[in-house]
């Protein structure tokens, strides 16, 4: 995403051009919120083009209409990243992760995990902890280098395979370890795990 693609552009209709707001630009203008999901992964012009909007200016300039729009107080912008990013070369630049008010999530408790895998998958109770005791091991284990680690979507990814009749560890290969990384030993690594617990 451009920060053309944020503001907006002048777009062709007819015999004329027209200006087409962009999201960021409507939800400036009509006091909304607008969320950026993944912000770590933006360009440089994105961040850059949200500053203004993020500190005490609240102001968004459209230069290719020579416009300065001031948000109304009821605009706010949410961005979101995963922190596992920080452990490769991406990391938020202080100047832009202080605009911020932060807030940090974490994977659910066993118990809340549990329920929500039974309920996405409708896999038994036992195996569902199961599960979820091979994902806290592995969320446990930095040493593996892993950029992120076991989410509770792999989790349910892997319970709908063996919903469809995939074995429990094959599913838990395919769905867990394999996608967490291309590293041969990493994924040997991953799969003795996975053998441990399934």
């Amino acid at each position: 995403t451009t920060a053309t693609d944020l503001v907006g552009r002048f777009l062709i209709k007819g015999n004329e051009t027209v200006w087409q707001d962009g999201p960021l630009t409507r939800a400036v203008r009509t006091g909304a919120i607008l969320y950026l999901d993944e912000v770590i992964e933006a360009r440089e012009d994105v961040i850059v083009l949200i500053h203004s909007l993020s500190d005490y200016r609240r102001i968004l300039y459209l230069d290719a209409l020579s416009e300065t729009i001031q948000a109304p107080d009821s605009f706010q912008l949410i961005v979101s990243y995963n922190p596992g990013y920080q452990k490769s070369f991406k990391e938020l630049k202080a100047s832009t992760r202080q605009r911020f008010v932060a807030l940090n999530f974490h994977y659910p408790k066993p118990e809340t995990e549990c329920l929500i895998l039974q309920q996405e998958t409708g896999l038994e109770e036992k195996m569902a902890k199961n599960l979820i005791q091979l994902a806290n091991k592995i969320r446990a284990l930095s040493e593996l280098g892993l950029t992120e680690s076991v989410s509770t979507r792999l989790l349910v990814n892997t319970g709908h395979l063996m919903k469809t009749g995939v074995g429990a560890r094959e599913a838990a290969e395919v769905a867990i370890a394999n996608a967490l990384t291309d590293d041969v030993e990493t994924t040997k690594a991953l799969k003795d795990i996975v053998a441990l617990y399934l």
